[in-house]
Protein backbone atom coordinates (compact mmCIF):
# COMPACT_ATOMS: atom_id res chain seq x y z
CA UNK A 1 0.00 0.00 0.00
CA UNK A 2 1.34 3.57 -1.22
CA UNK A 3 2.48 6.43 1.55
CA UNK A 4 -0.84 8.11 1.73
CA UNK A 5 -0.32 10.76 3.69
CA UNK A 6 2.23 12.43 0.76
CA UNK A 7 -1.26 12.69 -1.35
CA UNK A 8 -2.92 15.42 0.16
CA UNK A 9 -4.51 16.90 -2.54
CA UNK A 10 -3.04 20.35 -2.00
CA UNK A 11 -2.76 22.48 -5.05
CA UNK A 12 0.55 23.20 -5.15
CA UNK A 13 1.46 20.02 -5.97
CA UNK A 14 -0.54 19.79 -9.19
CA UNK A 15 0.72 20.96 -12.51
CA UNK A 16 -0.72 22.05 -15.72
CA UNK A 17 -1.26 19.06 -17.84
CA UNK A 18 -1.32 19.06 -21.40
CA UNK A 19 -4.70 18.64 -22.62
CA UNK A 20 -4.89 22.66 -21.41
CA UNK A 21 -6.67 25.10 -20.01
CA UNK A 22 -8.76 23.13 -16.66
CA UNK A 23 -6.41 19.92 -16.72
CA UNK A 24 -3.96 19.49 -14.39
CA UNK A 25 -2.02 16.89 -13.28
CA UNK A 26 -0.30 15.21 -10.13
CA UNK A 27 2.30 12.31 -10.23
CA UNK A 28 1.73 9.57 -7.73
CA UNK A 29 5.20 7.94 -6.79
CA UNK A 30 4.07 4.27 -5.92
CA UNK A 31 5.74 1.35 -4.07
CA UNK A 32 7.00 -0.62 -7.37
CA UNK A 33 8.94 2.81 -7.81
CA UNK A 34 7.15 2.92 -11.26
CA UNK A 35 4.85 6.03 -11.11
CA UNK A 36 1.27 6.70 -12.03
CA UNK A 37 0.01 10.08 -12.94
CA UNK A 38 -3.44 11.64 -12.04
CA UNK A 39 -5.36 13.91 -13.99
CA UNK A 40 -7.93 16.30 -12.86
CA UNK A 41 -10.59 18.59 -14.63
CA UNK A 42 -11.82 21.47 -13.04
CA UNK A 43 -13.91 23.77 -15.05
CA UNK A 44 -14.61 27.41 -14.57
CA UNK A 45 -17.44 27.41 -11.31
CA UNK A 46 -16.15 24.13 -10.29
CA UNK A 47 -18.89 21.99 -9.14
CA UNK A 48 -20.62 21.04 -5.59
CA UNK A 49 -19.12 20.15 -2.61
CA UNK A 50 -21.10 17.25 -2.25
CA UNK A 51 -20.38 16.12 -6.05
CA UNK A 52 -19.57 12.74 -6.21
CA UNK A 53 -16.49 11.78 -7.94
CA UNK A 54 -16.02 10.09 -11.20
CA UNK A 55 -12.77 8.27 -11.90
CA UNK A 56 -11.33 7.03 -14.98
CA UNK A 57 -9.28 4.49 -16.21
CA UNK A 58 -7.78 3.93 -20.03
CA UNK A 59 -7.40 0.27 -21.36
CA UNK A 60 -4.46 -1.06 -23.28
CA UNK A 61 -2.14 1.26 -24.88
CA UNK A 62 -3.58 3.68 -23.96
CA UNK A 63 -3.92 7.09 -21.84
CA UNK A 64 -6.31 9.71 -20.94
CA UNK A 65 -6.79 12.14 -23.76
CA UNK A 66 -11.45 12.09 -23.92
CA UNK A 67 -11.41 15.55 -22.75
CA UNK A 68 -15.41 15.10 -24.17
CA UNK A 69 -15.79 12.69 -21.63
CA UNK A 70 -14.67 14.72 -18.95
CA UNK A 71 -16.63 17.66 -19.77
CA UNK A 72 -19.64 15.28 -20.25
CA UNK A 73 -19.44 14.76 -16.57
CA UNK A 74 -18.02 17.88 -15.35
CA UNK A 75 -21.71 19.81 -17.05
CA UNK A 76 -23.22 16.61 -14.63
CA UNK A 77 -21.86 18.39 -11.76
CA UNK A 78 -19.59 15.35 -11.18
CA UNK A 79 -15.87 15.63 -10.23
CA UNK A 80 -14.05 13.92 -12.90
CA UNK A 81 -10.58 12.82 -12.64
CA UNK A 82 -8.52 10.51 -14.61
CA UNK A 83 -5.73 7.79 -14.14
CA UNK A 84 -3.01 6.80 -16.56
CA UNK A 85 -1.85 4.07 -14.72
CA UNK A 86 2.14 2.75 -14.02
CA UNK A 87 3.70 2.18 -17.46
CA UNK A 88 1.10 3.93 -19.59
CA UNK A 89 1.27 7.46 -20.82
CA UNK A 90 1.81 10.49 -18.52
CA UNK A 91 3.61 7.63 -16.12
CA UNK A 92 5.48 6.06 -18.80
CA UNK A 93 9.43 6.33 -18.20
CA UNK A 94 12.61 5.61 -20.46
CA UNK A 95 13.60 1.61 -20.09
CA UNK A 96 10.27 0.86 -19.01
CA UNK A 97 8.45 -1.63 -20.36
CA UNK A 98 4.80 -0.08 -22.27
CA UNK A 99 1.93 -1.27 -20.57
CA UNK A 100 3.84 -4.58 -18.61
CA UNK A 101 2.36 -6.13 -15.69
CA UNK A 102 2.46 -9.62 -14.22
CA UNK A 103 -1.47 -9.26 -12.56
CA UNK A 104 -3.65 -6.41 -12.58
CA UNK A 105 -3.94 -6.56 -8.67
CA UNK A 106 -0.55 -4.60 -8.94
CA UNK A 107 -2.85 -1.29 -10.22
CA UNK A 108 -4.68 -1.44 -6.56
CA UNK A 109 -1.36 0.95 -5.66
CA UNK A 110 -2.64 3.36 -8.36
CA UNK A 111 -6.28 3.14 -7.48
CA UNK A 112 -5.66 3.26 -4.00
CA UNK A 113 -2.74 6.48 -4.18
CA UNK A 114 -5.53 8.34 -6.80
CA UNK A 115 -7.96 7.84 -4.31
CA UNK A 116 -6.30 9.64 -1.19
CA UNK A 117 -5.35 12.28 -3.85
CA UNK A 118 -9.09 12.86 -4.19
CA UNK A 119 -9.46 13.30 -0.56
CA UNK A 120 -10.95 10.02 -0.31
CA UNK A 121 -10.92 7.07 2.25
CA UNK A 122 -9.04 4.44 2.19
CA UNK A 123 -10.99 1.37 0.99
CA UNK A 124 -11.83 -1.61 2.68
CA UNK A 125 -10.91 -4.98 1.11
CA UNK A 126 -13.43 -7.64 1.06
CA UNK A 127 -13.41 -10.02 4.27
CA UNK A 128 -11.78 -7.23 6.33
CA UNK A 129 -12.71 -6.89 9.81
CA UNK A 130 -12.13 -3.39 10.24
CA UNK A 131 -14.77 -0.64 10.17
CA UNK A 132 -15.19 1.34 6.62
CA UNK A 133 -14.07 4.62 6.74
CA UNK A 134 -17.72 6.79 5.73
CA UNK A 135 -16.92 7.77 2.13
CA UNK A 136 -16.72 11.96 1.89
CA UNK A 137 -18.77 11.71 -1.45
CA UNK A 138 -19.88 8.90 -3.67
CA UNK A 139 -17.69 7.62 -6.45
CA UNK A 140 -18.68 6.36 -9.77
CA UNK A 141 -15.63 4.04 -11.55
CA UNK A 142 -15.95 4.38 -15.46
CA UNK A 143 -13.06 1.80 -17.32
CA UNK A 144 -12.56 1.33 -20.72
CA UNK A 145 -11.19 -2.00 -22.20
CA UNK A 146 -8.66 -3.51 -20.13
CA UNK A 147 -9.54 -0.30 -17.36
CA UNK A 148 -12.57 -2.03 -17.66
CA UNK A 149 -12.08 -5.05 -16.44
CA UNK A 150 -9.15 -3.77 -14.01
CA UNK A 151 -11.72 -1.87 -12.64
CA UNK A 152 -14.28 -4.91 -12.03
CA UNK A 153 -12.08 -6.50 -10.38
CA UNK A 154 -11.11 -4.22 -7.64
CA UNK A 155 -14.75 -3.26 -7.05
CA UNK A 156 -15.40 -6.83 -6.28
CA UNK A 157 -12.29 -6.08 -3.75
CA UNK A 158 -13.57 -2.81 -2.61
CA UNK A 159 -17.37 -3.73 -2.16
CA UNK A 160 -18.19 -0.91 0.06
CA UNK A 161 -15.85 1.73 -2.24
CA UNK A 162 -18.02 2.47 -5.22
CA UNK A 163 -21.32 3.74 -5.78
CA UNK A 164 -21.90 2.76 -9.91
CA UNK A 165 -19.07 1.28 -12.08
CA UNK A 166 -19.66 2.24 -16.04
CA UNK A 167 -17.54 0.26 -18.12
CA UNK A 168 -16.67 0.87 -21.47
CA UNK A 169 -16.23 -2.42 -24.13
CA UNK A 170 -14.58 -3.68 -20.99
CA UNK A 171 -12.39 -6.78 -21.97
CA UNK A 172 -14.38 -8.85 -20.00
CA UNK A 173 -13.33 -12.63 -22.04
CA UNK A 174 -11.61 -13.81 -24.76
CA UNK A 175 -12.09 -12.60 -28.06
CA UNK A 176 -11.72 -16.63 -28.68
CA UNK A 177 -14.35 -17.44 -26.16
CA UNK A 178 -14.38 -18.83 -23.02
CA UNK A 179 -13.35 -22.22 -24.05
CA UNK A 180 -10.04 -20.80 -26.28
CA UNK A 181 -9.11 -18.92 -22.84
CA UNK A 182 -9.19 -22.35 -20.82
CA UNK A 183 -7.17 -23.95 -23.61
CA UNK A 184 -3.88 -21.38 -24.06
CA UNK A 185 -3.88 -20.55 -20.68
CA UNK A 186 -2.09 -22.89 -19.63
CA UNK A 187 0.86 -22.73 -22.12
CA UNK A 188 0.53 -18.80 -21.18
CA UNK A 189 0.98 -18.64 -17.74
CA UNK A 190 4.02 -21.29 -18.08
CA UNK A 191 5.64 -18.87 -20.66
CA UNK A 192 4.64 -15.61 -18.24
CA UNK A 193 6.95 -17.68 -15.43
CA UNK A 194 9.67 -18.42 -18.17
CA UNK A 195 9.65 -14.96 -20.42
CA UNK A 196 7.14 -12.52 -18.96
CA UNK A 197 8.38 -9.94 -20.91
CA UNK A 198 8.67 -12.43 -24.64
CA UNK A 199 6.71 -10.56 -27.08
CA UNK A 200 2.98 -11.89 -28.87
CA UNK A 201 2.43 -11.77 -32.30
CA UNK A 202 0.99 -8.46 -33.05
CA UNK A 203 -3.17 -8.77 -33.91
CA UNK A 204 -3.49 -5.08 -34.24
CA UNK A 205 -3.71 -4.71 -38.24
CA UNK A 206 -4.16 -1.13 -37.62
CA UNK A 207 -8.02 -0.47 -38.09
CA UNK A 208 -8.87 1.23 -34.87
CA UNK A 209 -6.06 3.63 -35.43
CA UNK A 210 -7.41 4.25 -38.94
CA UNK A 211 -10.93 5.21 -38.08
CA UNK A 212 -10.04 7.38 -35.11
CA UNK A 213 -6.60 9.04 -35.95
CA UNK A 214 -6.73 12.71 -37.30
CA UNK A 215 -3.93 12.19 -40.18
CA UNK A 216 -6.21 9.05 -41.28
CA UNK A 217 -9.55 11.39 -41.76
CA UNK A 218 -10.48 10.57 -37.62
CA UNK A 219 -11.19 13.14 -35.33
CA UNK A 220 -8.74 12.71 -32.32
CA UNK A 221 -5.16 13.53 -32.24
CA UNK A 222 -3.30 11.98 -29.31
CA UNK A 223 0.12 11.04 -28.36
CA UNK A 224 1.96 8.46 -30.76
CA UNK A 225 4.02 7.33 -28.22
CA UNK A 226 1.24 6.32 -25.58
CA UNK A 227 -0.84 5.18 -27.89
CA UNK A 228 1.16 3.25 -31.08
CA UNK A 229 -1.40 3.41 -34.43
CA UNK A 230 -0.59 -0.55 -33.55
CA UNK A 231 -0.87 -0.78 -29.95
CA UNK A 232 2.47 -1.68 -27.75
CA UNK A 233 3.79 -5.11 -28.28
CA UNK A 234 2.10 -7.77 -26.18
CA UNK A 235 3.90 -9.69 -23.39
CA UNK A 236 2.82 -13.23 -22.35
CA UNK A 237 3.09 -11.69 -19.20
CA UNK A 238 0.36 -9.02 -19.86
CA UNK A 239 -1.97 -11.77 -21.70
CA UNK A 240 -1.69 -14.25 -18.63
CA UNK A 241 -2.51 -11.84 -16.46
CA UNK A 242 -5.69 -10.52 -18.72
CA UNK A 243 -6.66 -13.97 -18.84
CA UNK A 244 -6.72 -14.90 -14.60
CA UNK A 245 -8.94 -11.59 -14.38
CA UNK A 246 -11.06 -12.91 -17.17
CA UNK A 247 -11.25 -16.16 -15.18
CA UNK A 248 -12.35 -14.05 -12.27
CA UNK A 249 -15.14 -12.79 -13.91
CA UNK A 250 -16.33 -16.04 -15.20
CA UNK A 251 -16.61 -17.26 -11.78
CA UNK A 252 -18.88 -14.49 -11.06
CA UNK A 253 -17.75 -11.03 -9.26
CA UNK A 254 -20.97 -10.80 -7.61
CA UNK A 255 -20.82 -6.83 -7.40
CA UNK A 256 -23.30 -5.08 -5.04
CA UNK A 257 -23.53 -1.82 -7.48
CA UNK A 258 -25.44 -0.84 -10.29
CA UNK A 259 -23.23 -1.68 -13.52
CA UNK A 260 -23.65 -0.01 -16.85
CA UNK A 261 -21.51 -1.98 -19.96
CA UNK A 262 -21.82 0.15 -23.00
CA UNK A 263 -20.96 -1.98 -26.74
CA UNK A 264 -20.96 -2.06 -29.98
CA UNK A 265 -23.46 -3.55 -31.58
CA UNK A 266 -20.79 -5.57 -34.04
CA UNK A 267 -17.37 -6.47 -34.45
CA UNK A 268 -15.22 -6.41 -36.81
CA UNK A 269 -12.34 -8.67 -35.89
CA UNK A 270 -10.97 -9.34 -39.95
CA UNK A 271 -6.82 -7.98 -40.50
CA UNK A 272 -7.51 -5.82 -43.59
CA UNK A 273 -9.23 -2.61 -43.94
CA UNK A 274 -13.12 -2.81 -44.58
CA UNK A 275 -15.80 0.47 -44.09
CA UNK A 276 -17.25 -1.91 -41.77
CA UNK A 277 -14.07 -0.96 -39.53
CA UNK A 278 -15.40 2.44 -39.02
CA UNK A 279 -18.44 1.16 -37.55
CA UNK A 280 -17.86 -1.72 -35.24
CA UNK A 281 -15.71 -2.72 -32.34
CA UNK A 282 -12.09 -4.12 -34.26
CA UNK A 283 -10.62 -4.90 -30.98
CA UNK A 284 -13.24 -7.52 -28.92
CA UNK A 285 -16.10 -9.55 -29.87
CA UNK A 286 -19.10 -7.78 -28.62
CA UNK A 287 -21.32 -10.99 -28.43
CA UNK A 288 -18.73 -12.76 -25.59
CA UNK A 289 -18.31 -9.60 -23.95
CA UNK A 290 -22.07 -9.21 -23.74
CA UNK A 291 -22.77 -12.42 -22.51
CA UNK A 292 -19.79 -12.25 -20.06
CA UNK A 293 -21.23 -8.98 -18.70
CA UNK A 294 -23.97 -11.21 -16.61
CA UNK A 295 -20.91 -12.81 -14.71
CA UNK A 296 -20.55 -9.28 -12.72
CA UNK A 297 -23.21 -8.99 -10.72
CA UNK A 298 -27.39 -8.78 -10.43
CA UNK A 299 -27.80 -5.07 -11.12
CA UNK A 300 -25.88 -5.12 -14.93
CA UNK A 301 -27.28 -3.25 -17.50
CA UNK A 302 -26.22 -4.05 -21.16
CA UNK A 303 -26.52 -1.22 -23.43
CA UNK A 304 -25.86 -1.59 -27.31
CA UNK A 305 -24.95 1.17 -29.39
CA UNK A 306 -25.20 0.71 -33.20
CA UNK A 307 -22.15 1.79 -34.95
CA UNK A 308 -19.88 2.17 -32.04
CA UNK A 309 -16.49 1.63 -31.99
CA UNK A 310 -13.92 0.21 -29.35
CA UNK A 311 -13.76 3.06 -27.88
CA UNK A 312 -17.78 3.87 -27.51
CA UNK A 313 -16.85 7.53 -27.07
CA UNK A 314 -14.64 7.81 -29.71
CA UNK A 315 -16.96 6.85 -31.80
CA UNK A 316 -18.31 9.25 -34.76
CA UNK A 317 -20.93 11.80 -33.21
CA UNK A 318 -24.00 10.88 -34.06
CA UNK A 319 -23.08 7.43 -32.52
CA UNK A 320 -21.28 9.22 -29.31
CA UNK A 321 -24.26 11.43 -28.44
CA UNK A 322 -26.70 8.00 -28.89
CA UNK A 323 -24.12 6.55 -26.02
CA UNK A 324 -24.32 9.57 -23.68
CA UNK A 325 -27.93 9.43 -24.29
CA UNK A 326 -27.38 5.47 -23.08
CA UNK A 327 -25.82 7.00 -20.04
CA UNK A 328 -28.37 9.43 -18.97
CA UNK A 329 -31.17 6.72 -19.55
CA UNK A 330 -29.45 4.44 -17.15
CA UNK A 331 -28.25 7.34 -14.70
CA UNK A 332 -31.66 7.96 -13.85
CA UNK A 333 -32.84 4.39 -13.10
CA UNK A 334 -29.93 3.89 -10.80
CA UNK A 335 -27.62 6.62 -9.66
CA UNK A 336 -30.56 8.12 -7.72
CA UNK A 337 -30.34 4.61 -6.19
CA UNK A 338 -26.27 4.82 -5.52
CA UNK A 339 -25.81 3.61 -1.77
CA UNK A 340 -23.76 6.10 -0.43
CA UNK A 341 -26.34 9.26 -1.61
CA UNK A 342 -29.14 9.13 -3.84
CA UNK A 343 -30.06 12.87 -3.34
CA UNK A 344 -26.82 14.05 -4.74
CA UNK A 345 -26.66 11.67 -7.66
CA UNK A 346 -30.33 11.96 -8.41
CA UNK A 347 -29.19 16.22 -9.05
CA UNK A 348 -26.08 14.47 -11.21
CA UNK A 349 -28.49 12.13 -13.21
CA UNK A 350 -30.57 15.07 -13.67
CA UNK A 351 -28.08 17.00 -14.91
CA UNK A 352 -26.75 14.31 -17.50
CA UNK A 353 -29.67 14.35 -19.38
CA UNK A 354 -30.10 18.03 -19.93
Amino acid sequence: MPELTHYSGDTATWQPDILGEGYEQLTLELPNGAPATLVRYSPPGGCRPDAADVLYVHGWSDYFFQTELAQYWAKAGMRFYALDLHNYGRSLRPGQSPGFTMDLTEYDDDIAAALAAMGRPVPAVKGETVEEAKPVRPLILVGHSTGGLTLSLWAARHPLAASALVLNSPWLEFQATELGRKIISPLIGREAQRRPLATLPPVDAGNYSRAVFSAFGGEWTYNLLWRPLRGFPGTVAFLNAVFRAQAAVADGLDLGIPVLVLLSDKSYLQPRWSAEAGKADVALDVEVVAHRALSLGNSVTVARVPDALHDVFLSAKPVRRRAYAAVDRWARGYLPAAPTAAPELQAGAQSISS
